[in-house]
């Protein structure tokens, strides 16, 4: 954990000195070179008072980098194809647990030639076009607008009914980092 490279990262974005954290929290200049360097571990009575300082709330120190806030800007996402039919995934931001992508699929074409299941729930949105979704004994068709969403276990399939490009919003849960192809 590189909880004194965030402390010293925050402390210089906000033009706070070393000596008005000590001033404020009552600790030492050398002990809290010693955080930042990470020499040494503060204790989570330290680290709180620290925080109170930086005007920061604790858990934010606390966290992995991998746990904080993940930017995709819209001219640098990741797109792939999926599937026999080329649709175009487009892939949003994700945490440890949480994909999202945006799905562009055509008139006609859908996410498979046959329901397929994986590891996961999934959370669509409809925001644009008209689709047909199905997933064992339910199916129900959805304009823009509408939602759904369903384990992933249970097979599924998704198709553009319309005659317009439909477009996707899908969010994807699943245990841990573990990639799947979710189409």
């Amino acid at each position: 954990m590189n909880i004194g490279s965030t402390i010293r990262t925050i402390r210089k974005r906000k033009n706070i000195t070393i000596a008005q954290i000590c001033e404020e929290t009552g600790l030492s200049q050398g002990f809290m070179s010693q955080v930042e360097t990470n020499k040494t571990s503060p204790s989570i009575a330290t680290l709180e008072s620290i925080a109170k300082s930086l005007k920061v709330p604790l858990a934010y120190l606390l966290l992995q980098q991998e746990e904080r806030m993940n930017i995709v800007r819209k001219d640098e996402r990741k797109t792939t194809t999926s599937g026999t039919e080329k649709l175009i995934v487009e892939h949003l931001s994700s945490t440890k647990n949480v994909r999202t992508m945006l799905v562009e699929i055509p008139p006609g074409a859908s996410t498979g030639l046959a329901p397929h299941a994986h590891e996961g729930e999934e959370v669509h949105v409809v925001v644009k076009g008209t689709i047909y979704a199905e997933q064992g004994e339910d199916a129900a068709e959805f304009r823009e607008g509408d939602s759904f969403g369903w384990n992933a276990c249970t097979p599924h399939i998704v198709k553009n009914i319309g005659e317009e490009i439909a477009l996707i919003l899908i969010a994807v849960y699943t245990e841990g980092d573990q990639a799947h192809d979710y189409l």
